[in-house]
């Protein structure tokens, strides 16, 4: 861990990261990329010593409350968290201005600050985005080695539902031969149903690489799955996109079992529901309102 000096903290799409790599150690991670020109190791973070001031700067000068996105980049839950409490004074912060917040993580971290996001959610709004990936307890530990694993995630989910905290669930990566299997989206899917989210984005059943994520992890293949990296190589060579074998089958079957359960499932919708606004009256609270009129985002805040 380093300190930095950071220039600015909303992005145009009023997006942050409070942070700079990561802790996590997953093995498919896309901030690796070369192309972020990160300029330090991925997991020596870099820590924005002046985050917090620049937030209630950017806040207090703001005409009108928005949905503000954490966790875009880095996890706001990385273990330096707990004892660095970025994110808590963040959201305190944004708690004060009256704004609302949506944030993406792994770690059941996110239920330290559950009061705040209770008190967030109780005078605007707030969503929590939980990243699930594998079923499999086993193969979560390899894929995802620095993180809580997916029965702890969902157990988070569903204190989040109890609290009446909406969710959203990010279902990716696919990674073909794999977790590209029915028994792995059947079972992720029956954990979100359970846990009673909002919403699941899916962009696809595979996964992207880019230069320096795909050196990582295909390093990580050759530890963990001797033989595969070489699989991959014969089947997608140098490509961006790396899409399963099954992807039609498996998304077929992710939209059918979604429109089922009633759980929302076109990315526009639900970046749309992030990205709105929600001004409550003092006591209101609700959990699954009619998304309010308003410009939906292009891309997630969070």
């Amino acid at each position: 861990m380093h300190y930095v000096t950071a220039k600015g903290i909303l992005s145009a799409k009023n997006g942050m990261n409070l942070y700079r790599g990561c802790q996590h150690g997953c093995i498919y991670c896309d901030s690796r990329s070369s192309c972020y020109q990160m300029g330090h190791d991925f997991e020596d973070v870099a820590v924005k010593a002046n985050a917090i001031a620049l937030l209630e700067d950017a806040l207090r000068r703001r005409r009108k409350p928005c949905m503000l996105g954490m966790g875009s980049m880095t996890d706001p839950y990385l273990p330096l968290e707990e004892t660095l409490g970025h994110t808590r004074q963040a959201l305190e912060c944004i708690l004060r201005h009256g704004f609302g917040v949506t944030l993406i993580t792994k770690s059941d971290r996110v239920l330290r600050d559950l009061p705040l996001l209770e008190r967030i959610n109780a005078q605007s709004k707030c969503v929590v985005q939980m990243t699930l990936t594998t079923y499999d307890e086993s193969l979560c530990r390899k894929l995802e080695p620095g993180v809580c694993t997916t029965q702890a995630r969902f157990a988070a989910l569903q204190r989040l539902r109890e609290a009446g905290i909406p969710t959203v669930v990010w279902l990716c990566p696919i990674l073909p031969f794999l977790n590209d299997t029915a028994e792995n989206i059947n079972g992720l899917l029956d954990l979100c149903q359970a846990a009673g989210v909002k919403g699941v984005v899916c962009f696809g059943m595979g996964l992207t690489l880019r230069q320096g994520s795909r050196a990582y992890f295909y390093q990580q293949l050759d530890r963990l799955f001797p033989g595969l990296k070489e699989q991959y190589r014969r089947c997608y060579g140098q490509r961006y996109s790396l899409k399963s074998p099954k992807s039609q089958e498996l998304l077929t079957l992710f939209h059918r079992r979604c429109e089922k359960a009633g759980i929302l499932h076109n990315n526009q919708a639900i970046f749309h529901y992030l990205g709105s606004f929600e001004d409550r009256p003092q006591g209101q609270l609700s959990l699954f309102d009619p998304d309010p009129s308003g410009q939906a985002p292009s891309a997630p805040l969070a």
